[in-house]
């Protein structure tokens, strides 16, 4: 694979702490994908905002409301860990589908890909810039727009299950299913929209845990232990 899309949940970012920032996290993210852009690996990178914000728990807010206050946590999380990946020795660029001031660069796939093929290390946050939509969609929607090889989903659970892990001690582990059984099982590896996105452009996936030890490298490398989506 010469260029993937690596979608980075929010809580995974928060580490043992479950929300915010935890710096060695983020370090360690960087410096995995740091050796993949070594190796000529073109890297793009969507960040979830759940360790800052989940809106379809507030009972009280307005959807369209909560799925903005949403997508401002994702360009939160883009710039602080774009910065990081700075600090590791990378060049980065944040692009958001809408205008930040002088924080982001207004999307554009031509100017992302030129970036890219440039070596620089992409960020999409601001998700697809409108309500109703997940990160989920707006990753897999950048992933198919700028042609990646595959979407990397590096989450706080190690691959897919047939039932929620947290819950259910019994739950089975997938090393491989097709995205047709992920949608008609309803699995939520991501959400039904993505799914459909995935398997209408034929999109792979790779889902596997973060915190485990260079959990990026190896499923680059091959030494994959999560769930391998086919389509």
């Amino acid at each position: 694979m010469k260029r993937v899309l690596l979608k980075l949940s929010g809580e995974a970012l928060a580490g043992e702490k479950k929300t915010g920032f935890d710096e060695a996290t983020c370090l360690e993210v960087a410096n995995q994908v740091k050796r993949l852009t070594d190796e000529g690996i073109q890297v793009a990178i969507v960040t979830g905002g759940g360790n800052f914000w989940r809106g379809r728990t507030s009972e009280t807010i307005d959807r369209t409301k909560a799925d903005q206050i949403g997508m401002l946590a994702t360009v939160m999380n883009c710039i602080y860990v774009s910065d990081i990946f700075r600090y590791a020795g990378m060049k980065t660029e944040v692009y958001t589908p809408f205008v930040c001031g002088s924080f982001t660069c207004l999307y554009s796939k031509d100017r992302a890909v030129e970036d890219l093929e440039a070596g620089k290390v992409i960020f999409f946050a601001g998700g697809t810039g409108h309500p109703y939509f997940s990160t989920d969609t707006g990753a897999v929607l950048r992933a198919i727009e700028i042609e990646a090889d595959a979407m990397l989903l590096a989450k706080a659970i190690d691959g897919i299950y047939d039932s929620d892990p947290k819950v259910n001690p019994q739950a089975k582990k997938y090393s491989e299913i097709s995205i047709q059984e992920v949608i008609g099982r309803q699995l939520k590896a991501v959400d039904l929209t993505a799914s459909i996105l995935c398997l209408e452009n034929k999109l792979p996936m790779l889902v596997f845990g973060l915190n485990e030890e260079n959990s990026i490298v190896k499923t680059m490398s091959g030494e994959f232990s999560g769930t391998r989506v086919t389509v």
